[in-house]
């Protein structure tokens, strides 16, 4: 009996633990000091906390096409600034500003800003602790 607890305790604490490990600090992945703009269609919308995800697919100066992996701030936020699960549709084309990712071969962003041209749909980072 005491085996079969101290292994639930231990299975708990190892659950609690595992959020803690998957949230990143940001400096560490993205260049902060630099911006990139990548313009292209949305690939895929993923809506979620503690960080929301786009993907764009944007064709490369040699004229390949590489997908973006965006990284955008939680849905819970995003709600409260007004974009929904509707804002934004696969195939939108989407000019996308941020942070470049420290290893180009991953092509990450950390999103800044974003805008849709066809109706003007403007997103924009809300400066730390507002």
């Amino acid at each position: 009996m005491r085996r079969l607890l101290a292994a639930l305790v231990a299975a708990g604490a190892f659950a609690m633990a595992a959020p803690a490990r998957a949230h990143h600090s940001f400096p560490d992945i993205y260049v902060e000091d630099r911006t990139v703009t990548i313009q292209g269609e949305l690939a895929q919308i993923v809506l979620r906390n503690p960080h929301s995800f786009v993907h764009v697919v944007v064709k490369e100066k040699d004229g390949s096409l590489v997908r973006y992996a965006v990284e955008w701030v939680g849905a819970a936020e995003l709600g409260g600034q007004g974009v929904t699960p509707e804002t934004l549709k696969l195939g939108d084309y989407v000019i996308v500003s941020g942070w470049p990712g420290r290893n180009p071969t991953d092509h990450r962003v950390r999103m800044t800003s974003m805008q849709r041209p066809k109706d003007g749909f403007l997103w924009k980072m809300r400066p730390r602790g507002m």
